[in-house]
């Protein structure tokens, strides 16, 4: 599953890719958005990204598409 993260005053987004499912992620995000804690994601190597729920912008979960060649429909 493909997560992108995007922080309040930073100008690039954060992607990770995790085995984790899009309920999962969700409810990961909405529990840290609730405490006023932080996100922890574990991606597919094992490293961790920590962002401080209250700096959040958005979260998009979607399908990774990496490695497609060609068009898409």
């Amino acid at each position: 599953m493909e997560v992108k993260i995007g922080v309040q005053n930073a100008a690039r987004e954060l992607t990770v890719e995790t085995d984790e499912s899009s309920d999962a992620i969700e409810k990961l995000v909405t529990d840290a958005i609730a405490k006023g804690g932080v996100v922890v994601l574990t991606d597919s190597k094992g490293q961790r990204t920590v962002v401080p729920a209250d700096k959040l912008a958005y979260v998009h979960i979607g399908r990774s598409v990496a490695g497609q060649v060609g068009f898409r429909s």
